[in-house]
């Protein structure tokens, strides 16, 4: 239940071979606090894939499924932070709806466009998934999400995503992938968006690198900032409760 009407709903958007529950631990530390909308995005969870495959083979098919949700629940205005594949999305959105957002929030994510070697590694993981299936590529992955200092003190954040997502849609993370590897660079978002934009960064992220996300940190006129020490791509679970504290300073103090 909203406790504050006034206040713009948090839209929290996950990333690529996730689905919503990747925020179960800030939703139940923020949902007594603000409106959340966590949605699946299309492919992910319960969201099935579209039918008509340009829906899903741009951020900005993703970001119009976003809107359609939004739409349906008569928000007109939120606060929305994407973590990676999940801030693509976001910043489609700002481009195509800027008026629908009151600030914005990458988690884990850059607003660049992939470099040449980073298309080259996203093919190399679609030839993968055609040939072995989401589960391999799944486990395959999933451990260099997290730092070192996750994957030895807390085995068990790994082994559960692997099998929570071990079933996700090899088609699904193919058309991801595909997604990633045509979207444009999305500087301009951040030079010229109005409102307070949000990034949280790992320090030991090697998915989107310190030194790469601390690059566009100067680009808003509004920028709040926070590393999360030991975390590497997965500060929701990595670093949880401080993820959860930022996200609530985050959205209190631009509710208004």
């Amino acid at each position: 239940m909203d406790k504050v009407p006034s206040t713009p709903p948090l839209v929290l958007l996950h990333g690529f071979a996730e689905d919503s529950s990747i925020w179960d631990r800030q939703k139940e530390f923020l949902q007594d606090k603000y409106r959340l909308i966590i949605p699946d995005l299309p492919g992910s969870g319960s969201a099935p894939l579209a039918n008509d495959k340009d829906s899903n083979t741009s951020m900005e098919g993703l970001a119009a499924a976003v809107k359609a949700r939004l739409d349906a629940e008569n928000i007109e205005q939120c606060i929305m932070v994407g973590h990676s594949m999940g801030g693509y999305v976001t910043l489609a959105f700002a481009e195509l709806y800027p008026d629908r957002l009151k600030a914005l929030g990458l988690f884990h994510s850059t607003a660049y466009a992939d470099t040449e070697e980073k298309k080259a590694a996203r093919r190399k993981g679609i030839e993968f998934i055609k040939n072995n299936g989401a589960a391999p590529f799944i486990r395959q992955s999933t451990p260099n999400l997290f730092s070192e200092h996750s994957r030895q003190e807390h085995p068990e954040w790994v082994t559960d995503l692997i099998q929570r997502y071990g079933s996700f849609d090899p088609e699904a993370l193919v058309r991801y992938y595909e997604a990633m590897i045509r979207r444009p660079d999305r500087s301009h978002i951040l030079n010229n968006f109005k409102g307070p934009v949000l990034f949280v960064i790992g320090r030991q992220d090697s998915a989107v690198p310190l030194t790469a996300s601390l690059q566009q940190c100067h680009m808003p006129s509004i920028a709040h900032i926070h590393i999360l020490q030991d975390a590497g791509h997965m500060g929701m679970i990595e670093d949880s409760d401080r993820a959860g504290h930022i996200l609530e300073s985050f959205t209190k103090d631009h509710s208004t």
